[in-house]
């Protein structure tokens, strides 16, 4: 008679195509009951996946309600999840990458049985057909962001996304413009109809959608106070105004003279439109298009022959101006509106060759105040230090050297301190080589005294502590025969 299970057991039997089916009941993440099948080519295949999925249940791990495919999945993903939670760009973005490249992909794959390796297949696929190494790490992104929220709801226990290796991602360095280019283009844009709108990204290093989306009840003229809490975007077909990027986005900056005199000329250049409160919009008084005030801003640049940059950059050109004034790094990243001030230093704020010439320039002066001045090779015989002839010259060079082997001598075996930047002053005193070289010699010297001085103090503090202690021991000689 064959043997019963126990329940919760499972069964374990051979069919009638020879694979083998394994099948028990376990808790599903919607907290009933449900009775799950396994597969194998052979007996010991299937036992075995028969015991792991007992061994998740006695565990808490809960299965799926349903085996999702990767396509199902991610359209739920888009509807329940982003769509809800996230801004229509991002939204936008995620559902585009899902329509062209995850469900054309990798669609038709179980959700729980995805792997690195084919994962991995299928960005390299993507390499191969041409596709940038920036738009595939996106891909990336947005299927380890769903796979993540698959675990979360413990529809996968893990997300292979996370483990594939793309190439680094070398983002293009960004050149800012300097200060005279800055100012250059704030000159020929002052004619401009948009002036007011080039001088606030200047100024604050406002985004693009920062600066189309500024209405005017954002700009405190009583307080002089300028509030960002809006942008606008093109998001499809639609110009969507909406928050901005991120709650560090929300701010208040100050409303200096330079803007507010601009904003002012524009205001009584510009009727208001009844539709909305926006201050920057075209000439009939609608919002205005990002890409064509892109297109402005590079016409502009272009017809007056000022180096053409991204409009984005110009709040990498605000943050890099407010390094080079020396504004601390915790200011500029309130101003620009950064979750965190390494963005700031990391990403918007650059060095150039001037900043840098002009901080190794400072360490090089610091340097030469305290180094001993030598003749330099470009120095004509008739600027020598001691002499026009090349007797003068070598009788020189050994007065130096006979100098710095003394200091150096001395130095070595010193027990008292010398400061060595009085000697450095002292061979920079204005005067003729000679004298210098007597300055020098007089201060070590000096110093000698001073060591013979210190040595004869501490012999007599000895003898006389001697003395004191042990009256018949004044003559320390004499102490020493005693001792012997």
């Amino acid at each position: 008679m064959a043997r019963r299970h126990s329940n919760g057991e499972g069964t374990l039997y051979q069919r009638k195509d020879g694979r083998w089916e394994g099948a028990v009941y376990v808790l599903t993440t919607s907290g009933v009951r449900k009775r799950v099948r396994v597969y194998g080519a052979t007996r010991a295949e299937a036992h075995k996946k028969l015991t792991g999925a007992k061994a998740k249940n006695d565990q808490g791990i809960p299965a799926a309600d349903k085996s999702w495919k990767l396509s199902s999945y991610l359209d739920y993903w888009l509807a329940e999840v982003v769509k809800p939670n996230r801004r229509p760009a991002t939204y936008a973005q995620c559902e585009t990458i899902v329509r062209l490249y995850l469900k054309p992909g990798l669609g038709n794959q179980p959700i729980n049985k995805l792997s690195v390796p084919v994962l991995q297949r299928f960005v390299n696929q993507l390499l191969a057909e041409g596709h940038s190494i920036s738009k595939v790490h996106v891909v990336r992104k947005v299927l380890s962001a769903a796979l993540t929220r698959a675990e979360r709801e413990e529809i996968t226990t893990r997300n292979p996304a996370r483990l594939i290796e793309l190439p680094t991602l070398n983002s293009r360095e960004v050149e800012p413009w300097s200060i005279t280019e800055a100012t250059q283009f704030l000159a020929v844009a002052r004619s401009h109809r948009l002036y007011a709108a080039f001088l606030l990204l200047m100024l604050y290093g406002l985004r693009r959608g920062e600066v189309l989306g500024l209405r005017w009840q954002d700009i405190d003229t009583a307080k002089n106070v300028l509030h960002i809490r809006q942008q606008l975007q093109r998001v499809g077909r639609e110009l969507l105004q909406g928050p901005v990027k991120t709650q560090a986005g929300r701010r208040d900056l100050p409303l200096v003279g330079l803007a507010q005199a601009a904003i002012r000329e524009y205001e009584g250049a510009q009727p208001k439109s009844p539709d909305h409160d926006l201050v920057f919009t075209t000439n009939i008084g609608t919002p205005i298009e990002p890409r064509n005030f892109v297109l402005s801003f590079q016409r502009l640049c272009k017809r007056n022959g000022i180096r053409i940059i991204k409009l984005h950059a110009l709040r990498h050109t605000a943050a890099t101006l407010l390094k080079d004034l020396g504004v601390p790094a915790r200011e500029a990243q309130l101003i620009l509106g950064h979750s965190h001030v390494s963005v700031t230093q990391q990403v918007y704020q650059h060095g150039s060759m001037d900043s840098r010439r002009k901080a190794v320039g400072a360490l090089e002066a610091a340097f030469a105040r305290l180094m001993p001045k030598t003749k330099t090779p470009q120095e004509s015989p008739g600027e020598s230090a001691s002499g026009t002839d090349g007797n003068s010259s070598r009788q020189f060079s050994r007065q130096i050297n006979k100098v710095v082997d003394q200091a150096t001598s001395f130095l070595s075996g010193a027990t008292i301190g010398i400061r060595t930047r009085d000697l450095f002053l002292t061979i920079n005193t204005q005067g003729t080589a000679a004298e210098r070289i007597s300055e020098m010699d007089g201060k070590l010297q000096d110093c000698r005294r001073r060591r013979m001085l210190g040595i004869v103090a501490v012999d007599l503090a000895v003898r006389l502590q001697a003395q004191r202690s042990n009256p018949r021991c004044s003559d320390p000689h004499r102490a020493d025969n005693e001792a012997a």
